[in-house]
């Protein structure tokens, strides 16, 4: 299947709030980035309109429409009904001078078309064949149904969108023409794809502002008064049956927004718990004048509502009639064939992520899945990661953590910025003779250690790192590295006891002086005794040269 919704990766922070707002959860993680899941996708956008990270981009396909104005071939664009809710204060004669300039040569809008379907669906009512008729002008729902609901098929009303009937109406009166759909929807892309031969091509709001914007073009308020236009209501939750006669007195008629409500109708339906029924479905909150390509500075569905119900007419467009079987649109069962699970496997990919007891199963949805056994499911399918457990990541991270900080034997202190104890664990209690750590928990640090070092790494703004330290209170020695968090505001103390290895180091040091003193004494000592036996030989000497010469003369004169 096409991309028409892409991801740029590098934006992607594995939050997982798409998979969150992913109503079908057609969206799988690798790598920490997010994958849409194309083949399970109903293009819906709603990952794209709550992306925190600007992440999804739409495709943008103003390449081919400016290759058909520049094919030679006469192009018109038909401009989905919702642009008065999207530019401030336009007609469609705004609309018509502003795009004309880019080369259009006719500007319609698509509610010519839906003036077309809505007489088909009351010719639908009016037959009364069908038990239950859901309106077939929303893409997205008939893709729901189609690849998630297909017992649904047969209650889907097998008539052309708005948009298909517009762009076969133009070119039965236009020879040669090509068409360019623009309107809020992303699903629109797919539709023209999956049926060649209406739009030739498909822009939202958001790629016609920026070509205006890159051509330098304004959109200019000019006044409308046509009557013939009440099909403009068609964006606009229970629009559609405000156009329609809705005259058959067997059906109800009623009107359903948003993906979950839409579902919860199609089940009941499914169970044979509604009959006789005409039921608008629009898989937006507040219908097309809340698509997710609508302009975001745009989105006010309050006074969007109020300014498309005063700009519609009162009258129908003057339209052709067109056979029911020009009319008609195949919609084929697209489902995949589901895969199941034993529910050892379930339990096995449960018990990884730390659920062995029901009462472990949070169902939280913090990973974007309704129900811890619906992400296990998703992990079997490589849908999902196991990481994606925010609640469990949290438990072993804290787990770890505690384990860490428990059993290490170097003293931990925390405290706030008010030098206050926030946190000690039980070699700090060891270290400072406190039998709990209840006895200082929220009370100042003065309470049992000198708080001149935290203040002075507090002042300087500067960590400390192993600084031998002195405690006389408790006659221990400790390394203490002291480390600011600004982030969380906290002041971190770890503490290791040196004590053992400074007395050893201070006895060292004190057998070295004695050892030194005593050499010092011994040295004296030798020297003293050097001189003296020096002294003593010096004078010997003297004597012995004395009478060996007095030897030497009394030879002589004998």
């Amino acid at each position: 299947m096409t991309e028409y919704l892409k991801l740029k990766e590098s934006n992607c922070k594995h939050c997982y709030k798409c998979i969150r707002n992913c109503p079908v959860k057609a969206i799988s993680f690798k790598d920490d980035q997010a994958i849409i899941r194309s083949e399970d996708c109903i293009l819906c956008g709603q990952c794209f309109v709550a992306c925190p990270q600007n992440a999804k981009e739409i495709r943008n396909d103003l390449a081919v429409a400016k290759a058909l104005i520049n094919s030679g071939d006469p192009v018109a664009a038909s401009i989905a009904p919702s642009f008065a809710a999207n530019y401030d204060s336009v007609t469609i004669g705004s609309m018509e001078k502003a795009l004309k300039q880019l080369g259009f040569a006719a500007v319609e809008e698509t509610a010519i078309g839906a003036t077309i379907v809505k007489k088909e669906f009351d010719a639908l009512a009016k037959n009364g064949v069908q038990d239950v008729i859901i309106s077939s002008c929303c893409p997205t729902v008939n893709t729901l149904i189609q690849k998630y609901y297909p017992k649904a098929i047969p209650f889907l009303a097998h008539v052309v969108s708005p948009m298909q009937a517009h762009s076969m109406d133009i070119k039965e009166r236009l020879a040669g023409a090509k068409t360019v759909f623009i309107g809020p929807c992303i699903s629109k892309k797919a539709e023209a794809e999956s049926y060649p031969g209406t739009a030739d091509c498909v822009l939202t709001f958001e790629e016609l502002s920026g070509w205006l914007t890159e051509e330098g073009i304004s959109i200019e308020p000019a006044e409308d008064r046509n009557q013939e236009s009440r099909a403009r209501l068609f964006p606009t939750i229970g629009g559609i049956l405000r156009t329609m006669k809705a005259d058959n007195p067997d059906y109800t008629y009623m009107a359903i927004d948003g993906i979950e409500n839409c579902k919860n109708a199609i089940e009941d339906i499914l169970n044979g718990k509604i009959h006789r029924c005409f039921i608008e479905m629009s898989a937006c909150a507040g219908s097309c004048i809340n698509g997710p390509a609508i302009d975001r500075s745009s989105r006010e569905p309050v006074l969007d509502f109020m300014y498309i119900n005063h700009y519609a007419g009162k009258q129908d467009f003057r339209v052709a009639e067109y056979a029911s079987q020009m009319l008609k649109k195949e919609m084929p069962s697209l489902a995949a064939q589901n895969i199941y699970f034993s529910d050892f496997s379930i339990g096995e990919v449960l018990k990884k992520i730390g659920k062995t007891r029901p009462e472990d199963e949070l169902n939280c949805g913090s990973c974007g899945y309704n129900t811890c056994r619906e992400k296990a499911i998703a992990v079997l399918e490589g849908k999902a990661d196991l990481t994606m457990c925010l609640p469990y990541l949290k438990e072993k991270a804290e787990s770890f953590s505690d384990n860490i900080i428990k059993n290490t034997p170097n003293a931990i202190l925390v405290l706030d910025e008010a030098f206050t104890v926030q946190q000690i664990n039980s070699a700090a209690c060891k270290l400072v003779n406190i039998s709990s750590p209840w006895d200082v928990l929220g009370e100042p640090v003065v309470r049992i250690l000198d708080p001149a070092p935290f203040m002075e790494a507090s002042q300087k703004g500067r960590n400390i790192y192993d600084k031998r330290v002195y405690l006389p209170e408790y006659r221990k020695y400790v390394d203490q590295t002291i480390i600011l968090d600004t982030s969380f505001h906290i002041i971190i103390s770890i503490m290791k006891d040196v004590t053992e290895e400074a007395l050893r180091l201070e006895q060292k040091t004190e057998i070295g002086r004695a050892t030194i003193e005593i050499a010092d004494k011994v040295i004296d000592k030798q020297m003293r005794s050097v001189q003296e036996i020096a002294s003593l030989l010096g004078e010997t000497a003297a004597e012995t040269k004395v009478a060996l010469t007095r030897l030497k003369e009394l030879l002589k004169n004998e």
